[in-house]
């Protein structure tokens, strides 16, 4: 089996977020490293050069394939803000339906600014989320 290309680092979150050009996008951050770390009761780690993550799970495919990753994140990418959902947004209809208007990928939210999202409704969602991807840790398997 390969190995998983990116991983936790030792560079410091807060050097990397003192990075972000852009005021409204460093804001933001800020914003979701104190939700994401209250809700996973664990301190940010860069996870590659440009991905903030908090906690970790093991999780291992059908497939033989496993590793460890983090429960939730985020990246200040140049076209949009990336919130990790590692969960997917399938079992939350009720939740994005009221969180706003976000581009979705499989497992991620893609935001221009958390002032289009309702946050309490994104907290929620997170921390479904993390629950969930807790679940499936404590199991073993996932999908």
């Amino acid at each position: 089996m390969a190995k998983l290309k990116t991983g936790p680092t030792k560079v410091s979150v807060r050097a990397f977020l003192k990075g972000v050009n852009d005021d409204r996008r460093r804001q933001d951050c800020e914003t979701l490293v104190g939700m994401m770390k209250r809700i996973t009761r664990a301190d940010p780690v860069m996870w590659g050069p440009s991905i903030v993550g908090f906690g970790t799970y093991h999780f291992k495919y059908a497939s033989g394939r496993e590793g460890d990753w983090f429960l939730t994140g985020f990246s200040p990418r140049t076209q949009a803000l990336t919130i990790y959902i590692m969960g997917g947004f399938k079992q939350y209809p009720a939740l994005m339906k009221q969180l706003g208007r976000p581009s979705t990928g499989s497992s991620c939210l893609y935001v221009k600014r958390l002032d289009d999202l309702d946050l309490d409704v994104l907290q929620e969602l997170i921390r479904e989320s993390v629950r969930f991807v807790k679940a499936l840790a404590r199991g073993r398997k996932a999908t």
